[in-house]
């Protein structure tokens, strides 16, 4: 019955932990770039059991009981890369990558010495007084020379990334693709950096100017995971329940049987 209580418990838990993530997509579904997260499960360690504060056996010295499966646990939070929508808002400071998952726009954050680098697929971007190509949040975008540095509105930026005015190219904006995701972390402000080693690949996608990329956030799926997750959840509170009515009638039940 124990065994029971507390493999129901771990159900709730990581039931728990799954609707914080699904909470966090739905409030993400329009946030420019945002990249869906789901979690993955692994089954939990064998815990071995034994009794504590309890008269030993001889056919039991030990005091042992064995071991006990605790159902699975969250391995890790999966982060699924997969482009979203492109909205054209004919904006020309707005850009977007298509036709390339693992690529992203590079900015520049302040770092405890000097800069470091982050990736981003929010091309929402705006340009400060001196004309320098700036995220929302005031983050600088590199260029393969520098900060971009516009003149003014009229410009175009080529699918290249090479950004062209009067005819001239001023600048190229420093995109990175990477060969695989999977060491790729979410850092806030709509932002992911590298973790250990990520090999890097070409740049093979396309800049889109006057589009921004959507969250790839499928809303009707997530509210059918949200109702999932919480059948689940009732369902391991009614588990506990039962164990719980049953090792009361155990607890008060049996003495006044053998009375």
């Amino acid at each position: 019955m124990l065994r029971g209580i507390y493999t129901s418990g771990m159900g709730m838990s990581i039931q728990s932990k799954k609707m914080d993530v699904i909470s966090n997509n739905l409030a993400n579904v329009n946030t420019n770039g945002y990249k869906r997260d789901s979690t993955v499960f692994r089954a939990f360690n064998d815990v071995l059991t034994k009794r504590i504060n309890d008269w030993y056996t001889p056919a039991n010295p030990s005091g042992k009981l064995g071991y006990m499966q605790l159902s699975s646990e969250v391995g890790e939070i999966f982060t699924d890369y997969r482009q979203g929508k492109l909205i054209n808002t004919e904006n020309k400071l707005d850009l977007a990558i298509s036709n390339s998952d693992t690529s992203f726009f590079v900015v520049e954050i302040p770092g405890e010495s000097g800069t470091e680098e982050r990736y981003t697929r929010d091309g929402a971007f705006t340009a400060d007084a001196a004309g320098k190509l700036m995220t929302k949040e005031g983050y600088t975008v590199k260029g393969e020379d520098g900060p971009i540095i516009l003149e003014g509105q009229d410009f175009q930026v080529s699918a290249k990334g090479e950004v062209i005015q009067d005819g001239n190219i001023v600048g190229k904006l420093m995109l990175k693709a990477f060969k695989d995701t999977a060491g790729m972390r979410k850092v806030g402000d709509n932002l992911v950096r590298t973790e250990g080693q990520v090999e890097e690949k070409e740049f093979d996608g396309t800049v889109v100017q006057g589009f921004i990329e959507g969250s790839n956030v499928n809303s009707i799926r997530e509210m059918i995971d949200m109702i999932t997750v919480v059948k689940a959840y009732e369902a391991s509170q009614k588990i506990i329940k039962a164990h719980d009515e049953t090792l009361g009638r155990a607890v008060n039940d049996v003495p006044s049987l053998r009375a």
